[in-house]
Order: C-alpha cells, then sequence, then structure tokens
C-alpha cells in the first residue's frame, strides 16, 4: 500500500477500492443510461434522430476531454479533493439535466455532467493506484474497478429501461442526486488525502484545446450528413478541428508541464494499451447505442424490455472481468487475454449486423449480447493493466487520465461515426424506394453501422496483438533486471 497520503489516518484499501469502484460505476453508467430513454426524450423534446445522439455524445466528449486534466488536477490539488468536486458538479448537473425543457439544456447539462465525470473518474483510479502497489495487489484491485466497469454500460441501459418506464426518463438523472450525496459522504469519512507529482501549473490550454477538437470534430461528422460531405460548412468545421488538434500538439511539446507527456505515449506498452482501448470502446459503446435503437424501433422492444435484454451482457462481462482481473491476467498476461476477448466482440458485431427486422430474441440477439459481454469483459481490466505498466504512485493520476481519456474519447467518437453511417444508410433506402417498410429501412441502417464497428474491432485486434505476452510476475522480474519498459504484463 502506497505511504504517499497526507494524512495520518489509516488507510482501508477495501473502503477505497469500494467507494473508487462506485463513483466509477456511476461514471461510467451514465454514458449509456440515456441510450433507452432516446426515443422518449426524441417524442418529449420533438428533436429529431441526428440530434438525438447529442445527449449521449456531450456527456462523452467532455468527459474525456477533461480526463487528463482531471488527473494532473489530482496530483496537484489532491485526489480526495478532486473525487468529491468531481460527484457535486455530477450530482448538479444531473439535477438540471432532469429538469430540462429542451435539447439544448439537455445536452449543455450533459456536458457539464462529462467534466464532473471527468474530475470523478481520474481522481477515483489515481486514489485506487496510489492505495495499491504495482503488482499483484494492485493488478487485483484494477481487476474488480475494470469489471465494475466493464458492466457499467450495460446496467445503465437496464436500469434507464427501469426507469423510464416507470416514473419517467427525467429520473435517468435525478437518481445521481441521493447516490452522488452518498458518495461525497462516504469521501469525507473514509479516504484520505493524497498528493502524487507536483506540477507548477495545470495545462488548462492543452485541455480546452483538444476538448474543442474532439467537439468539432464530432459535430462535423455529424453535420456532414445533412450539410453534405463536400459542403464548405463541413470542410470548414472539420478543417479548423484539425488546426486545433496540431495546436494542442505544439502546446504539449512546448509546455513545461504538458497535459500528455507525448513521449510516455511512444512506449510501446502503455501506447498500444491506450490505442487498443480507443478501439474497444469505439466499437463497444456504439453496439450498446445502435443496439438500444435496433432494439426499440425496428424490433418493437419497450423501453423495460430493451433494457433487461442487455442483461445477457452485463452479467457475462461481470463474470469475464472478475475472472480476468483477479486470476487469468496475473497468470497469462495480457495478449494472451486480449486476442480472444477481441475475437469474441469482432463475432457478435458481425452476427448483429446479420440481424434485420424479423429476427427474435432468443436465436438472433441473445447469442451475440453473451459474446459482446465476454469480449469487453476479457478486454477491459487487461488493457488497464497494460496502460499503467511502468507509472509510479507519483504519476498515476496520468495514467488514469491517459487510459481513460482513450476509452471515453473511443466511445464518444464511434457512437458519432455509427450513428451517421446509420442515418444515412436508412436515408438512403427511403430515397431510392420510399415504399420501403420504415422499420426494414433502420434495420439496413443498424446493420452497416455494427459491421462498421467489427471492423474497428478488427483493427483492435491486429494493434493488441502487437503487446509482447508475458505475466505480471515476469514483468516484475523483467523490471528488477532493469528490463525495457515496452514488455507487456
Amino acid at each position: 500500500m502506497s505511504t504517499a497520503a497526507s494524512s495520518e489516518r489509516p488507510i482501508n484499501p477495501t473502503l477505497v477500492l469500494a467507494i473508487v469502484c462506485m463513483g466509477q460505476f456511476m461514471v461510467v453508467l451514465d454514458v449509456a443510461i440515456v441510450n433507452v430513454a432516446l426515443p422518449t426524450i426524441q417524442v418529449d423534446l420533438m428533436v429529431s434522430q441526428s440530434d438525438l445522439q447529442w445527449a449521449v455524445i456531450a456527456y462523452g466528449i467532455f468527459l474525456g476531454g477533461f480526463l487528463l486534466l482531471g488527473g494532473r488536477a489530482a496530483d496537484l490539488l489532491g485526489r480526495r479533493k478532486v473525487f468529491i468536486a468531481g460527484l457535486a458538479i455530477f450530482a448538479g448537473s444531473s439535477l438540471v439535466a432532469g429538469f430540462a425543457g429542451d435539447l439544448n439544456v439537455l445536452v449543455a447539462a450533459r456536458a457539464v455532467q462529462g467534466f464532473g465525470a471527468a474530475l470523478t473518474a481520474a481522481s477515483g483510479l489515481s486514489l485506487l493506484t496510489a492505495t495499491f502497489e504495482e503488482g499483484q495487489a494492485r493488478t487485483q484491485a484494477l481487476g474488480i474497478w475494470g469489471a465494475v466497469s466493464a458492466t457499467g454500460a450495460t446496467f445503465g441501459v437496464i436500469l434507464s429501461g427501469l426507469l423510464t418506464d416507470g416514473p419517467g426518463w427525467e429520473w435517468i438523472f435525478f437518481i445521481n442526486v441521493p447516490v452522488g450525496i452518498v458518495l461525497i459522504t462516504a469521501a469525507l469519512l473514509f479516504l484520505v488525502e493524497s498528493r502524487g507529482a507536483r506540477p507548477s501549473t495545470l495545462d488548462i490550454p492543452g485541455a480546452f484545446t483538444v476538448t474543442a477538437a474532439l467537439v468539432l470534430l464530432v459535430f462535423g461528422v455529424n453535420r456532414g450528413e445533412q450539410w453534405g460531405w463536400g459542403d464548405t460548412r463541413t470542410l470548414g468545421v472539420l478543417a479548423l478541428s484539425a488546426i486545433l488538434f496540431v495546436a494542442f500538439v505544439i502546446i504539449e511539446k512546448r509546455s513545461r508541464e504538458p497535459l500528455v507527456p507525448l513521449d510516455r505515449l511512444t512506449e510501446r506498452t502503455v501506447g498500444t494499451a491506450n490505442v487498443a482501448a480507443f478501439l474497444l470502446l469505439a466499437s463497444f459503446f456504439s453496439l450498446i447505442f445502435i443496439g438500444t435503437l435496433y432494439m426499440q424501433q425496428v424490433l418493437g422492444y419497450t423501453a423495460l424490455e430493451a433494457g433487461l435484454a442487455w442483461l445477457a451482457t452485463s452479467l457475462t462481462a461481470f463474470v469475464a472481468a472478475a475472472m480476468v482481473g483477479t486470476f487469468l491476467v496475473e497468470r497469462l498476461g495480457v495478449r494472451i487475454i486480449l486476442i480472444p476477448g477481441f475475437s469474441m466482440l469482432i463475432v457478435a458485431l458481425f452476427g448483429l449486423a446479420s440481424l434485420d427486422e424479423n429476427s427474435s430474441f432468443v436465436s438472433g440477439l441473445l447469442p451475440f449480447l453473451v459474446l459482446a459481454g465476454l469480449g469487453i469483459g476479457a478486454c477491459f481490466p487487461s488493457l488497464q493493466v497494460a496502460a499503467f505498466h511502468g507509472f509510479t504512485e507519483k504519476d498515476s493520476g496520468l495514467a488514469s487520465g491517459l487510459i481513460n481519456t482513450s476509452q471515453e474519447v473511443g466511445g464518444a467518437v464511434g457512437v458519432a461515426v455509427l450513428a451517421t453511417v446509420a442515418v444515412e444508410v436508412t436515408n438512403g433506402v427511403l430515397e431510392d424506394d420510399p415504399g420501403t417498410d420504415p422499420a426494414a429501412a433502420l434495420s439496413e441502417g443498424f446493420s452497416w453501422a455494427f459491421l462498421i464497428g467489427a471492423f474497428i474491432a478488427v483493427v483492435g485486434l491486429a494493434v493488441s496483438s502487437t503487446l509482447r505476452a508475458g505475466g505480471s510476475a515476469q514483468v516484475a522480474s523483467h523490471e528488477a533486471d532493469g528490463g525495457a519498459d515496452d514488455l507487456a504484463k
């Protein structure tokens, strides 16, 4: 256990793990909790299918865009303090989202929610890695954290179905308020303040530049379907996004305390793990987003039925992640687990792409939802372990910010791209044959989105296969002998 705490109060690792995992569960839960409620929100707020995705994307973009700043703030200002501040912002913006009367207010509240979630997630994971030293204890703690993260999104759609069909979609946000209060109280009572590396400044220009670049990228992809991909407005937005990304790289290279130390991303294990995490979540979050709409808009499921259908993914993901994180990754190593994990996700996405408006749950959806759960459950904790390779307690906030950013940005960009594909294909089918059944047209659009998601996962498999084999024990021995940083756990 780390001794970095600035208080003499003893640390209870079990309580730290429980509080951090509850905070992470709430953060990941809200990535997907709006999915089942989207058709109801669309009717109540009278918004288009294309604009609807911003209720999901705004949260993911601001979560991903500020995770690195949150990790650095946790190391500088105090992990416990930033964790509590994040929970307070998250709960307050959730209250605003619940009372939103139009899409603009809802999207703005979701963006602030994402900022609060970024502070919570980055400082929470930093608290965990500062509490458990690198080795078996940290690997098992990350495994449990990974299991919670892997299942949070799918439990989000289940809870969304229960609340949407019950008291109303507003409660998918209101429920965060009492949960946030409980977690803040627990953090005040049981967490000990600690700090890591002490950078002299926070790279605020870097954080805002990369977040603005991401927002413009997603906005350009979203509007490309409406304006046309050759339209000067679309090209202008995408060009400005590219300029901001270049500016971000320049800022990071010139900054004395960069938000993203680019040299760390060039280390083989860390860089590969972050790229693989981006691709994993780009395919998986899109699977949840598209899959939920497919169930409700094509198969005619109610919000509750769609939510409960995801139990097949949630339960298998939890079991797989718990086994991998607490037992298998320590013995087998990351690559040996990632290859079958990505493979199962690929098969699931290709299988979902083959379904149509006449598919059933048991013979159609169920086997692929189970496979998706096994795949994400195997991959998630493995990538967490690889992403923290070589990081000490002092810079755990940076490590947590990097891996969380890769995941959340991957999810947001994936949803934006695949949702655009689904809308374009659906509209194209209806334009070519106006007499086509709308459900059949939607099914065609969703099938293409699943197909693109499968190819994203294929790239993730290829990237993951470049990691070197070896278990945690082998890595520890390698490091003791002064081995290179690029050996995967």
